[in-house]
Order: structure tokens, then C-alpha cells, then sequence
């Protein structure tokens, strides 16, 4: 449902109000219709029913619902998952360059083979859609399996041995999209692609958190052997630690996203969204002021990243980093937040942003000089890509916030990142099939 449409066709009408609030109640699109009345207020501060409805929703306490998480489920997928990831970690799956081992196999299509355990939880789950969720876990599987045969195509055994690596997190990235286009299904608007984004942040850092529960696990088992004088076998030992990974992707997913609701939806006041709010936030004056320092440094070692290849995969890395703190710090609910508060916060989500692309700007024209002086290569090309990509973003993001209001500015942030995601996910896949053939 377009919320913004009815609710600019109901700003004299109370009762078609209320009735497209409660629709949206039934739908799970209640942050939606706040965004939608945010948006509708900022535009006409003057209409008293769209100012009432402001201080009503900013006041209204939100009153958690149970969820009843499928445990079943989510541990059978799990443990299925996790069995493949073992069994693809024998030694005899790898990927050869030249009659060399390369890569090992599950590098590459481990994010794939999640992608797929998780759609089939979702659906389970209550998000229904069996044969939407079939046929994206069979084209995101083709996907992982494409690179296995394409890396063969390319002539030289370097470039073939670069695409390689770049597999591992561009299939991640599009086994996230993957999951992405399931649940964003009939929910494409600016604010549930902008809340799937701050929600995958909080499956991404509760996977870390299981990973690092992990290791200390498999530590202190091996250790507890180690201390009767056993040492585990390798096959046990692959089990706890590669075995174990694969439980990660769908318990993290079971336990912070509920498939009954959309994106918007989902629960972003309290727990680990709160915790993970905060501390985007706080990262971000201290990631200002580490830009504007290394901003004060870059003409005292200006040639760096034109003679050092290095220095450029760490610019694109923190460009990405630039943009995941952006999309953390930003409020998914601005209404909950102090007009002092956000007034500050607005302030510094601008800052970084200006400061990062400059230093953005300035690592690209590295890689164009380097392209320029050494011809176009694999890397370059890619690195490139996600540059501008990243960049055109930031400068959409920048251009949005110009135009809009102390209302509006949250929603322009959200728009900006939801208009960048289809764009990833295209570059990604031109990177996954095209580069192949590029450079046979």
C-alpha cells in the first residue's frame, strides 16, 4: 500500500486516517505509516490533522508483541547447514588454478548454501512463499556454483586466481540480496529496504558474537582434551569450527528476525538494535575526527596510494566501513529522538559523509592514474566499480539532505541507501558473470 498517497488523500478526512493507520496495523507497516506521516507533516506544517497525528505516533508507547520463534525448525536447518559445511571442508574440495590448490571450495559458496538454509526458514517461519523462496534459493545456489566453472575461462592463471578471491564476499553479498528480494517482497518502499539494511547490521554483528561464543567453545574443548593427553583428530576438530560456522547464518537470522512481519516491522527499540544504535552513534564523532586528521596528512604522503596497490584496498575497504557506520547511526524512528539530538546527529551523519568522499574522490583518481599507467586488470576494474558506486551514493545522500528539512531528513537518508542497494547487487552480479568473459 502507497501509505504517503491515502494519507495526502486523507488530510481533512480523520476517519480515512485512522482507517489507513489500522490497515497498516494488520499489515505489520507501522513504522511505514509513521515514515509516510512523517514525510506528509514535514511537507505541510500547517495541516493540523497530520500535526496531531505527528505527536500522537512520537508519544505512542510501543507495545511489544511475543514472537513465537520456530526453535524446531531453526535447529534442524542449522545442524543441516552445518554438516555441509564440514563435509565441504575435507581437504579434497578445493579450487585449482594451474594444477594448483587455490581456494578452498566452501570459500566460495558457503554464503550460497546459508543464503538457501535461510530462505527455507523464513518460509517456515511464517513469511509463506514456498515458490518464491525456491526459486531465488536455486538461482543464489547457480550463482555460487557459476565462479567453480568461470574462474576456468580466464586466460591468465593471476587474474584467474584474483577473481577467485574477490568470490568469497561477492557471493556473500549477493546471497544477503538474495535473502533481501524475499523478504522485501510486496515491501519495496524507502523505509523497509532502509529497515532490512539496519536489520541485516544486527544479524551480521549477533553472527560475530556467535562466532567469537564459538571459538572459545572449540578452545576449551580441545583444550579440556589436550589435558588428558588427546589430541582431537582433524575431522572432530573441523566439525567444532567449520561445523559450527554453519550453525551461525540461520540461528542469527532466528533469533532477531520475525518472518511474520515486514521489515519495518521488526523490532528496533530495545535489545541489540538499541545497543547497536548507540554505538554507531558514538563511533561517529570519533570517526570524524580520525577522517579530519588523516585528511591533515594525506599532502605530506600524497603518491601513496598512486604506487601502492595495498593502500587502495584499504581505501575501499573503509569506504565500506564509512558506509555501514552511516547506516548504523542513522534513526530508523526520528520521532524518538530529541530535535536537539537529531539536529547534531544530522550534523555528523553530514560531516563523515562530505569528509569520505573526499578522501573517496581522492582514492579514486589513484586507481584511474594506476589503470591509465598499467592497464585495465581484474582488480582495477572491480575496485573501480565500487568506488563509484560508493561514491554516487554518498553524493545522493549529500544531495538529499540538502533538499530536505529538520522533518524530512531521516526519510532523505533512508532513501538514499534503499536507492543504492539494487545498484550493489547489479554491479556484484556484473562482476560475478561478466568478468569472466571479460578477461578470457
Amino acid at each position: 500500500m502507497a501509505y504517503l498517497d491515502h494519507i495526502r488523500a486523507a488530510h481533512a478526512d480523520p476517519e480515512a486516517l485512522e482507517q489507513t493507520y489500522r490497515a497498516a496495523l494488520q499489515c505489520g507497516d507501522r513504522t511505514t505509516f509513521i515514515s509516510a506521516i512523517e514525510e506528509a507533516y514535514a511537507a505541510t506544517p500547517d495541516n493540523v490533522l497530520f500535526g496531531a497525528w505527528h505527536y500522537r505516533l512520537a508519544d505512542e508507547p510501543t507495545v511489544p508483541q511475543r514472537r513465537a520463534i520456530p526453535w524446531l525448525t531453526a535447529i534442524v536447518l542449522a545442524a543441516i547447514n552445518g554438516l555441509i559445511f564440514w563435509w565441504l571442508s575435507a581437504d579434497q574440495y578445493v579450487v585449482a588454478v594451474d594444477g594448483q590448490e587455490h581456494l578452498p571450495l566452501l570459500l566460495i559458496i558457503w554464503a550460497p548454501i546459508s543464503a538457501a538454509f535461510v530462505l527455507t526458514l523464513l518460509m517456515f517461519g511464517g513469511a509463506r512463499s514456498p515458490r518464491r523462496a525456491l526459486l531465488l534459493g536455486l538461482a543464489i545456489l547457480a550463482l555460487g556454483v557459476y565462479p567453480v566453472w568461470a574462474h576456468t575461462l580466464i586466460g591468465a592463471h593471476t587474474t584467474e586466481q584474483h577473481y577467485l578471491e574477490q568470490m568469497a564476499p561477492t557471493m556473500a553479498l549477493l546471497a544477503w540480496a538474495t535473502v533481501g528480494l524475499f523478504v522485501l517482497h510486496h515491501h519495496t518502499d524507502a523505509a523497509n529496504r532502509f529497515a532490512f539494511l539496519i536489520k541485516s547490521l544486527e544479524i551480521f554483528i549477533m553472527a560475530g558474537l556467535f562466532a567469537i561464543a564459538g571459538i572459545l567453545f572449540t578452545g576449551m574443548t580441545a583444550g579440556l582434551f589436550e589435558a588428558l593427553g588427546i589430541a582431537l583428530p582433524d575431522v572432530v576438530m573441523r566439525l567444532l569450527m567449520l561445523g559450527g560456522a554453519g550453525l551461525i547464518p540461520v540461528l542469527a537470522v532466528t533469533v532477531l528476525y520475525d518472518a511474520t512481519v515486514a521489515p519495518a516491522a521488526q523490532s528496533f527499540s530495545d535489545g541489540l538494535s538499541k545497543v547497536i544504535a548507540t554505538l554507531m552513534r558514538v563511533l561517529l564523532p570519533l570517526t570524524l575526527g580520525v577522517l579530519i586528521v588523516y585528511l591533515g596528512f594525506i599532502p605530506f604522503r600524497f603518491w601513496e596510494p598512486f604506487q601502492n596497490r595495498d593502500v587502495l584496498i584499504i581505501y575501499n575497504a573503509m569506504l565500506f566501513a564509512v558506509i555501514a557506520l552511516l547506516v548504523g547511526a542513522t534513526p530508523i524512528q526520528p520521532a524518538m529522538l530529541s530535535p536537539a539530538l537529531s539536529a547534531w546527529l544530522r550534523r555528523g551523519l553530514i560531516a563523515v559523509a562530505l569528509l569520505a568522499v573526499v578522501i573517496s574522490l581522492y582514492a579514486l583518481a589513484a586507481i584511474v592514474y594506476r589503470t591509465w599507467e598499467g592497464g585495465v586488470t581484474l582488480n582495477r576494474l572491480t575496485i573501480i566499480g565500487w568506488n563509484v558506486i560508493n561514491i554516487g551514493i554518498l553524493a545522493l545522500l549529500l544531495m538529499r539532505q540538502r533538499r530536505a528539512d529538520d522533518h524530512a531528513w531521516a526519510q532523505a537518508m533512508h532513501a538514499a541507501f534503499g536507492a543504492g542497494m539494487p545498484i550493489y547487487v547489479a554491479w556484484a552480479l556484473f562482476v560475478v558473470l561478466a568478468l569472466p568473459w571479460i578477461f578470457r
